[in-house]
């Protein structure tokens, strides 16, 4: 099983890919989020098709959190319809690994 994974997910504004960022390390359920943007995205919404300035939150953390991660995030993300996708991360330094393991909820 994989023991660390990725968190993705899209917000409009910046003050809330902070917000998302800072409960997130708060709790511990992520050891880092790095935030990206601001990027274009297109799709389709309620029929339309739309675009929107996004930024990108990465979030690190472990598989046996996402559960409480995905709670938490969908009680705190703007959006009616969040993204939230988890990448398995397959292979991870040691360093990085004992990092993780020590910021992140037991």
């Amino acid at each position: 099983m994989i023991e660390y994974i990725q968190v993705l997910t899209t917000v409009e504004h910046r003050t809330d890919a902070e917000n998302i960022a800072e409960v997130l390390v708060q709790k511990r359920l992520a050891a880092c989020v790095q935030i990206i943007g601001p990027m274009k995205s297109y799709f389709h919404w309620q029929g339309k098709l739309e675009s929107a300035e996004e930024y990108l939150c990465q979030i690190k953390t472990k598989n046996d959190l996402f559960q409480e991660l995905e709670t938490v995030l969908k009680n705190i993300h703007p959006y009616e319809v969040p993204e939230i996708l988890a990448i398995p991360l397959s292979n991870v330094g040691g360093a990085y690994r004992n990092w993780l393991a020590s910021e992140l909820k037991a």
